[in-house]
């Protein structure tokens, strides 16, 4: 089929599900710790913190084995039941074992497989825009993605790359985590100079957008969100209208507030709701019961736990009735039973320790909405 995916919610024909395959370890720089250091922090139990700044240099967490190989398993979990839904399914390339680092004029990094694609591509309708990624480990993680989007460029999408930022330490904005919305941990400070530096850069996620038919909320946080924001605004002019909302997260949005449906909105809290556009606070909002710590499953000390309780919020719309859900959240489940929808449950244990729900490991490209004004 065409590439066609304009929102969140309508009939589910086609995505692109992530692969963990040889994921080992977590390398711990600045970027890393840029990109984690909110979710981290705002966590209602202790875990280990992030690393003390970029003058400490790389550092690798490494992840145990058996954490892989359940993540693998519950990542084939969810292909098989978007099939089971009569989704197409779409797989990346698997990262190859011996390509363990990326490398570029300024720096280079530890490679990782691309589990989370929501993160560095946005499907705007009939076109594929890859984003300007915020870590440096992902740089290239949408390569893995070329054999799918080639065959949707064959049959007529759109394929835009958006630029790539040189990715110095002097290419970040501090000013989030330098501040109190970053929460209550250490300044990061003291970037280390390079003959590379530019200063601030487009860096931005396509997890930072809710899509509504012709309308995109946009989260922005930092100078590298704005500045993408603009590129965006400008390349989309007359197509889509773009709506910023500022500092909703530290990046991502879409465990904030998820479109369920037309005029449906699963959104965190009161506070998040009434940070959202005007249009948009005149929709239902369902408030999800709050996590608990026995929804999780105990980790040691050593291990690097990266997303706040709230990541099971981040579920997957696959009709505007039918949502999967977390088999572990069966207080989220009836909450949403409550408010008419039909929910399929799904296992996914190690979500805290890789980054991610079903919204982040998939990437909708076709649905069967148009673009629609919703706002």
């Amino acid at each position: 089929m065409e590439l066609n995916s304009y929102d969140e919610w309508s009939p589910l024909k086609e995505a692109i599900v992530g692969s963990a395959e040889n994921y080992t370890s977590h390398e711990r720089e600045l970027s890393f710790d840029l990109f984690f250091h909110d979710n981290i922090v705002r966590t209602e139990w202790y875990y280990p913190r992030l690393s003390s700044g970029p003058t400490a240099g790389p550092t690798r967490s490494t992840i145990k084995q058996r954490y892989v190989d359940e993540l693998n398993e519950d990542v084939e979990g969810i292909a098989k039941t978007l099939e089971s839904l009569d989704v197409r399914v779409h797989r990346p390339l698997r990262l190859d074992e011996a390509t363990t680092e990326v490398r570029t004029l300024a720096w280079s990094a530890a490679v990782v497989p691309p589990l989370n694609v929501r993160d560095n591509t946005v499907i705007l309708g009939d076109e594929i825009i890859e984003t300007p990624p915020m870590i440096r480990s992902r740089y290239f993680e949408t390569q893995f993605l070329t054999p799918v989007f080639a065959d949707y460029f064959r049959r007529g999408a759109r394929w835009t790359v958006m630029p790539r930022p040189i990715m110095t330490d002097a290419s970040f904005d501090l000013s989030y985590v330098n501040s109190t919305a970053g929460g209550p941990t250490e300044v990061i400070e003291d970037p280390r100079e390079s003959v590379y530096d530019v200063g601030p850069e487009m860096m931005f996620d396509g997890a930072q957008c809710l899509r509504l038919g012709r309308d995109i909320v946009v989260n922005v946080s930092t100078a590298n969100h704005a500045l993408a924001c603009d590129w965006l605004e400008r390349h989309l002019e007359g197509r889509f209208r773009i709506h910023r909302v500022f500092r909703l997260s530290d990046s991502h949005i879409d465990s904030m507030v998820l479109a369920l449906r037309p005029g449906v909105l699963l959104v965190r809290s009161e506070a998040v709701a009434q940070a959202l556009p005007e249009p948009l606070r005149k929709w239902k909002m369902i408030i999800p019961p709050l996590p608990t710590e026995n929804t999780f499953p105990r980790y040691d000390d050593d291990d690097l736990v990266l997303t706040s309780p709230f990541i099971d919020m981040n579920v997957l719309s696959v009709s505007p009735d039918t949502v999967l859900v977390n088999d572990a959240c069966p207080d989220l489940m009836r909450t949403l039973e409550r408010h008419g929808f039909t929910t399929v449950p799904v296992r996914h244990r190690h979500r805290r320790l890789f980054g991610g729900g079903f919204h982040c490991f998939t990437l909708d490209t076709v649905r069967e909405g148009g673009p629609e004004d919703y706002l």
